[in-house]
């Protein structure tokens, strides 16, 4: 792929993969890289830019992380980010402290003025609200910036060297709360880093074909298909490159929502590839039965998962290739080079012994989510499939508490129906990221007609998040939940009492299990 492209440099900061989704929203191609790649290895990407990222660290201290002195001879404009910020006065001749209370520690929501003939700044208002999250602070700027930018408690919130294009601030313009953030980030990428912005899921769509094809040749692939969106995209891209040459294996585990094997079933029925479709429903509901402790219906959903795609992939015979969803995030949280392992991934939990192929196909790694959903609308997946919201590997398993039956699968999917299509009429489901329903174990008492019930309670749960690692609950209207609860209560047996989860995360999860 011959895209411009910016490193945003990662010195441990959390915000690291929302900053490469600004860029990438912007237009252009990033890739996130640890702060301990070689310069050589950075400048042979042939970058418009670089971007620092924030970090825990104070650049003062000896063992804190630092970058080639060289990068700032190699003519290629920089932003930093916080930390990076900081970095850049560090490197070039100026001070960083320790902040006290009077010399601008600051955090949370801050008024800022801007310089607005500064190219970071251009077009944007002179005032607005910046994300602070510092304990530093720059006494002293290199030779050759201007301050460009203040609060009322510091002097020096963005600092400029325009003839060399450094850029510095304090503040987090990829978080919401900066306002006209992203616009701040825009005009590096076009100002300052002469973007043409040649980065789009149509273009990226075409080469990743053309990749997959070259590798392929008349070789056979195949593929585990949850019935998620990833595995989803990456099944319609290997049905547009290889078509017959592709195998996808679709365990239908009977924990799925309202209609979603035949909805996943109908969206390949276009192309011409191998779909198996195993309804397993019997089989993993046999080993699931009186199994109430979650992390035991985790591992043998997986367990039972892995032995069903065993046995079908045996009747397939010998393949070349093994394709995977792998996604950008799952990279980076894997661990870039040398950096701190958030969490390992692990796309096919367990790959069985005997399935012979050369390599793996990862042809989404180098994408976000909001990416991966756009490549598929470009490659022709129905909205329904490509806008579905994020759903556990162990499907209702997991948002059935106590013993999983069929009964009580059948209740939950169609109370789970019925919430999402309330919220998605009136529209509320675009102000949050995820909407589900869980039922309880808990029986309570009720009136239904002139009769006592003793029937169980469902949970209604909705969040709003930018990264899933915090989350906060979604304040649906009263009207609306009323609507929700009357329809459940009059249309789903088994249910009379219905909840609304008002927890954010932490100190809950987004999941029940």
């Amino acid at each position: 792929m011959n895209h411009q492209t910016i490193i945003v440099l990662d010195f441990g900061g959390q915000y690291n993969q929302l900053i490469a989704r600004r860029v990438r929203e912007c237009g252009v191609y990033c890739e996130v890289k640890p702060y301990t790649t070689p310069l050589a290895d950075l400048l042979a990407m042939k970058p418009i830019g670089f971007i620092f990222t924030g970090g825990p660290n104070s650049v003062y201290l000896e063992d804190a992380p630092h970058v080639d002195p060289a990068l700032f001879d190699a003519g290629v404009p920089v932003l930093g980010i916080c930390y990076g910020c900081q970095l850049i006065a560090h490197h070039l001749g100026g001070k960083v402290v320790a902040a006290n209370d009077a010399t601008a520690r600051e955090y949370g929501k801050t008024e800022t003025f801007f310089d607005t003939n500064c190219k970071l700044f251009k077009g944007l208002p002179e005032k607005s609200v910046t994300w602070m999250s510092h304990g530093d602070y720059m006494e002293k700027v290199p030779e050759g910036f201007s301050l460009v930018a203040h609060s009322d408690a510091c002097p020096n919130v963005a600092i400029c060297d325009e003839t060399r294009g450094f850029y510095g601030v304090q503040y987090h313009p990829e978080v919401n709360h900066t306002e006209f953030g992203t616009a701040m980030i825009r005009n590096f990428l076009y100002e300052v880093c002469g973007a043409t912005g040649d980065w789009t899921m149509g273009d990226y769509k075409n080469t990743a074909i053309a990749a997959v094809r070259e590798k392929v040749g008349s070789g056979r692939v195949l593929l585990a298909l949850s019935g998620g969106v990833d595995s989803s995209v990456v099944a319609a891209l290997l049905a547009e490159a290889v078509g017959p040459q592709l195998t996808c294996v679709f365990v239908d585990h009977g924990l799925m929502r309202l209609n979603e094997g035949d909805e996943v079933e109908a969206a390949f029925k276009k192309w011409d590839i191998n779909f198996v479709r195993v309804n397993a429903e019997g089989r993993f509901l046999s080993k699931l039965a009186g199994i109430s402790d979650p992390e035991r219906k985790r591992k043998i959903i997986g367990e039972e998962f892995i032995r069903v795609f065993e046995e079908e992939s045996k009747k397939i015979g010998a393949v070349d290739f093994l394709a995977q969803g792998t996604i950008y995030p799952d990279v980076i949280e894997s661990g870039l080079g040398n950096a701190a392992v958030i969490k390992s991934h692990h796309n096919v939990g367990g790959l069985p012994d005997y399935v012979d192929f050369k390599e793996i196909i990862e042809p989404l790694r180098l994408l976000f989510k909001d990416e991966v959903r756009q490549l598929g609308r470009e490659l022709g997946l129905p909205e329904y499939l490509v806008s579905r919201q994020p759903f556990p590997g162990p499907g209702l398993a997991i948002r059935i508490m106590g013993e999983i039956t069929k009964e009580k699968a059948d209740t939950l999917r169609l109370a789970d129906a019925i919430y999402r299509e309330e919220l998605e009429k009136a529209g509320e489901n675009k102000k949050m990221n995820q909407y589900f329903a869980v039922l309880t174990d808990t029986r309570t008492v009720g009136v239904m007609g002139d009769g006592r019930s003793y029937d169980r309670v469902l949970a209604l749960r909705a969040v709003t998040t930018e990264d899933f690692m915090t989350a906060d609950w979604a304040r649906i209207p009263y009207e609306l939940l009323d609507k929700i609860s009357g329809r459940i209560v009059n249309e789903v047996k088994g249910i009379n009492r219905i909840v609304y989860d008002i927890t954010s995360k932490p100190p809950a999860t987004v999941e029940w299990e």
